[in-house]
């Protein structure tokens, strides 16, 4: 075995989360963009940073191991699963149960461990890690609001009664939603000093165009888990969403722009 080969061994590597539900959560977050998910595991946390098949849009997450009731990690590693049959065994979970998952290092299979009124335990094959590393995009962003989850979900909705596109704009005054299609538009303003919007720093006025199919999922997928999304990006830029996990850690995706030939 290579010594590359050896680095990615995970070792000893168990978690215990007392609420399913975070689990099942992110995973659904994570699930919006990628097929498979190849977490880095290391004694402080686990980290995934991954970009969708058609290298439009990343996922950037992190969760520290304070997030956890119970967490064990004695190298880094990086463990690889297959994300829709890691939501098929959460659809199978209770709300009051704790979910426990444990790599067997002898089998290479994880073991998914239901607990509430009896004991449950699923076992998945782990997946061989493939692909390079994804960096963090180095973006300068001109424009940053803080915006409502809930509201931000219900803009979409609106907009995408007209197009599968949308068009962000910010200034100083105000955040702006506009969707125009073929049987009409649709303008969404959020002005400063609305409930809905909780900050906004604007040094360059800014105006972009992305996919509403992409963006609609996103944030819809990780509503459940975050009450505030900051969007930040610059004109005919990538968009940048970061949701603030009340458990801390990070849930950060990025968005490549439609360019539109006028």
């Amino acid at each position: 075995m290579s010594a590359s080969q050896q680095e990615r061994k995970p070792g000893a590597f168990r978690l215990k989360i007392a609420s399913s539900r975070l689990w099942k959560d992110m995973i659904t977050a994570i699930s919006t963009l990628i097929d498979e998910a190849c977490f880095e595991t290391t004694p402080e946390g686990i980290k995934l940073r991954a970009m969708d098949p058609s290298h439009v849009a990343m996922v950037d997450f992190e969760w520290p191991k304070t997030v956890f009731d119970e967490y064990t990690c004695t190298q880094r590693g990086r463990l690889c699963i297959n994300v829709s049959e890691m939501l098929k065994v959460m659809k199978r979970v209770e709300s009051d149960e704790s979910v426990e998952l444990s790599l067997d290092e002898r089998t290479a299979r994880l073991n998914v461990q239901l607990r509430g009124r009896y004991i449950r335990t699923f076992s998945m094959p782990t997946l061989e890690t493939a692909g390079e590393e994804v960096p963090t995009p180095k973006i300068t962003f001109n424009a940053k609001a803080r915006v409502t989850t809930g509201s931000l979900r219900n803009a979409m909705d609106d907009v995408s009664t007209v197009s599968d596109h949308v068009s962000l704009q910010m200034s100083q005054e105000q955040f702006v939603m506009k969707s125009v299609g073929d049987m009409g538009s649709v303008n969404v303003e959020i002005p400063k000093g609305s409930e809905s919007l909780i900050g906004l720093d604007v040094k360059e006025e800014a105006k972009a165009t992305y996919s509403l199919t992409y963006l609609s999922e996103i944030v819809k997928a990780a509503s459940n888990t975050s009450d505030v999304v900051t969007i930040e990006f610059s004109t005919d830029m990538p968009v940048k969403l970061s949701f603030e996990l009340p458990q801390g850690g990070k849930l950060e995706y990025f968005l490549a722009p439609r360019i539109e030939t006028e």
